[in-house]
């Protein structure tokens, strides 16, 4: 069996993060989405909520599962019996990021490969930063994220 895991916060889940596990997920037998418990970022979403609204958005597709993760994520790859992390690209600069990570996970584990997706075009303006940008100033969310999700933001800039 082919495993890939695609890791990342989801915080919030969007349209594009949802694009690539769907592909990835078409070319794996199996794709895991990790969600990240810890990352140096400020988080709008606790990792239980966050593991919830990923679920609820993939639950109709058989052979993704999502669990949270924390510390290395080559070491979270390991567990599931892959060596394969997925990454999805929407811009240039992303590209640095990513092979960044790619040449840092290779190093810890000889064995794992990255392997990113472009992002469809209707989703490259896509980001977390932006869904949650949009949604704090009260724009409508709908277009980037699922309608659980924009439920989810809302319900959440409302309490603060």
């Amino acid at each position: 069996m082919h495993v890939a895991i695609y890791p990342g916060t989801f915080d919030p889940l969007h349209y594009g993060h949802l694009d690539v596990a769907y592909r990835a997920a078409a070319i794996f037998d199996k794709l895991v989405i990790g969600v990240y418990d810890r990352p140096n970022k400020d988080l709008l979403f606790p990792l239980e909520e966050r593991v919830q609204l990923v679920r609820q958005a993939v639950a109709h597709v058989p052979n993704i599962v999502v669990e949270p993760y924390s510390g290395l994520t080559v070491n979270f790859a390991r567990k599931h019996n892959s060596r394969v992390i997925i990454r999805g690209l929407r811009v240039p600069h992303d590209f640095e990021y990513e092979y960044q990570m790619a040449i840092t996970n290779r190093k810890l584990d000889p064995e794992m490969d990255t392997i990113c997706l472009m992002t469809s075009l209707q989703y490259a303006f896509l980001s977390s930063t932006v869904v949650k940008d949009v949604a704090r100033a009260g724009g409508d969310v709908s277009c980037m994220v699922p309608p659980h999700v924009a439920a989810a933001l809302r319900a959440r800039l409302s309490t603060g």
